[in-house]
């Protein structure tokens, strides 16, 4: 878990999140902003009286000790909202009356990824907790602790909310944007939430600044090379058969290194499952990478190659201690990132583009998987079922679906996901689609929930803007 301190941020993972607003008396809010800082209208703003967004992607609800729980699929968030603003509020006293006040962020499994304890609460009586923001194809979580001296209205005034409207024609759904909404499920039990040690708080940072742009990465390249690569799997919200939400496999914050040549690389504290390993090496030469055992052994290799440019993503498997080792050979400069297996790439009808092997999710029914492989070597293609399969600490056994050399166009049947599709072996750049997509006939992840746990059927009468709302 990355505890983070006023103004501090961190990568979490693209997958639905639960973000508790801890805090006696405490209300929780959301707004969903685009890039200018404002809501689009009525609906991107999700409170007790309206507790959930029209596309279901954010929900508000509360837990039977009292604590407000918001639950962010971050997935499925349409592309123009580029940040979501957890905002607390209090109508008992002032924040600085507040015990306890912070807010936390955990993955489905339970997992922390995010927690900041407020510390220099003062006379506000409504607050900027946290804001998550796009950044490099994936979501960051920043700690802002920013309070407005004019209270909630005032926040969400400043944020587009039509604050006079939304207490009267809005309560009708005649405001802007508004959208009626349906009620909520509660939550079930709240996951627990550690108490980090106190972090010494730092210098109030601006209401609402630009997030600070990532440390570019390091790597010099001495010759030209093709058009750079994603720094991170961009997760595909809409599959085939609407945005189902990923649950298999270990949830955490991605891990980077840099560095040059021969190395290995060591990732303590991983939770155990299949991850992606990312692998970026520019310049020409050998590049290998293989995992490495306890006594220090390959036992598995993950990349033989003799590309000028390597570029790629492979499954590995992180050991029942958590920690991960790796053992990259290279010439020249590298790029290693390992991430959760919910932040590959999903399949969908929409051709995409590839370089080098690859790592794809397919959530929707059966279908037909469409590959134009433009390489010169072996393409080799593996499917992993996971339908059944409920141990999430490895994957079942594969099943190869293309195994052939040279440039070629091919067409394989796929069976109903949740499947992990690997592109095994692929040197060169290679096209790939679903076609016949049939609808799903069973829930995702086979728990008895809906494939789409975050679709919300329709609406109650909403209450007033900034009621409670027990």
């Amino acid at each position: 878990m990355t505890v983070l301190t006023k103004g501090g941020n961190g990568f979490v993972p693209s997958v639905p999140l639960r973000i508790a607003v801890r805090g006696r008396a405490m209300d929780a809010m959301a707004l969903l902003l685009t890039e200018r800082g404002l809501v689009r209208g009525d609906a991107d703003v999700v409170f007790h009286g309206q507790p959930a967004h029209p596309n279901g992607a954010v929900r508000l609800a509360r837990a039977e000790d009292g604590t407000d729980w918001l639950e962010l699929a971050l997935p499925t968030l349409e592309p123009d909202v580029a940040r979501v603003l957890v905002v607390g509020s209090t109508d008992r006293g002032t924040l600085r009356d507040v015990p306890g006040l912070g807010v936390a962020a955990f993955a489905p499994d339970g997992t922390p990824v995010a927690h900041y304890d407020v510390t220099d609460a003062a006379g506000e009586t409504a607050m900027v907790l946290a804001e998550l923001y796009r950044r490099a194809g994936g979501w960051k979580f920043r700690a802002v602790g920013q309070g407005w001296a004019e209270g909630l209205a005032g926040l969400a005034t400043d944020h587009g909310v039509d604050v006079a409207g939304a207490g009267s024609g809005a309560a009708a759904g005649t405001g802007a944007g508004a959208v009626p909404q349906a009620p909520v499920a509660p939550l079930p039990p709240a996951f627990p939430v550690p108490a980090p040690a106190p972090a010494p708080a730092l210098a109030p940072a601006p209401a609402f600044a630009p997030p600070p742009a990532p440390a570019p990465v390091p790597i010099a390249v001495p010759a030209p090379v093709p058009p750079p690569h994603p720094a991170a799997p961009v997760p595909v919200a809409a599959g085939p058969a609407g945005d189902e939400v990923w649950a298999y496999g270990p949830v955490f914050a991605p891990y980077t290194q840099t560095g040059r040549d021969n190395e290995v690389i060591t990732v303590e504290g991983l939770p155990p499952g299949p991850v992606v390993v990312q692998l970026e090496v520019p310049e020409a030469g050998y590049t290998g990478l293989g995992v490495l055992d306890r006594r220090n052994k390959e036992k598995e290799n993950l990349v033989n190659s003799t590309e000028d440019h390597y570029f790629g993503r492979v499954l590995a498997t992180v050991p029942s201690h958590g920690t991960l080792r790796l053992r990259l050979e290279a010439e020249g400069h590298w790029r290693v990132e390992v991430s959760p297996l919910a932040a590959a790439r999903r399949l969908s009808e929409e051709e995409a583009q590839f370089q080098g092997p690859d790592v794809l999710l397919h959530t929707g029914g059966v279908a037909d998987l469409a590959i134009h492989y433009r390489g010169d070597s072996n393409l080799i293609v593996n499917v992993f079922e996971l339908a059944g399969h409920d141990d999430h600490a490895a994957l079942p056994e594969d099943e190869n679906v293309v195994n052939e050399i040279g440039k070629r166009r091919e067409t394989v049947p796929l069976t109903e996901g949740p499947l992990v599709v690997q592109f095994e072996m692929a040197d060169g750049p290679w096209r790939a689609r679903l076609k016949r997509v049939q609808p799903r006939t069973r829930p995702l992840f086979g728990d008895g929930s809906p494939a789409n746990p975050w679709q919300v059927p329709a609406p109650p009468e909403r209450k007033g803007w900034f009621s409670r709302g027990n």
